[in-house]
């Protein structure tokens, strides 16, 4: 899937859609997406300008939409708005820098007619670097 079709399924626009590429998806249980890390985005300007490195709430952020892609790509959610409703258990292992890949892995483990769960991990050249279990309303 590439970004026109993430941007069928959810709201998100630049500079704040977080997600470059779909890789895999089986939709409504988990998806593998990617996000390709440029000394041009706009949060490594401040964050921290000595030492670029991407805010774990933006990493986090970046789990969600994956997950959002995953849940919305439902036939029957189509057209809808997943919202973050929490964020538990949330660590984190490695640095986001420039040049990084970030590979966003989400499994979707419970579904309710308004809202879900999931379970999130992002990777670094095949290492973990964050971690986390999200909760969607939508």
């Amino acid at each position: 899937m590439d970004i026109k079709e993430v941007m069928e399924i959810i709201p998100h626009r630049p500079p704040f859609l977080l997600i470059d590429k779909v890789i895999e998806i089986e939709p409504g249980k988990k998806i593998t997406a990617i996000k390709n890390l440029s000394i041009n985005e706009y949060f490594f300007q401040g964050h921290f300008p000595q030492e670029p490195i991407m805010p774990g709430v933006l990493i986090i952020e970046a789990l969600a939409q994956a997950g959002a892609v995953a849940l919305l790509s439902q036939p029957e959610n189509r057209g809808k708005v997943a919202y973050l409703g929490a964020v538990d258990k949330a660590k984190f292992r490695a640095k986001a820098i420039p040049g990084d890949t970030l590979l966003l892995e989400a499994t979707l483990t419970r579904l309710k007619a308004n809202a879900g769960t999931a379970k999130v991990m992002a990777f670094i050249g095949g290492k973990k670097a964050c971690e986390a279990e999200i909760t969607f309303l939508y």
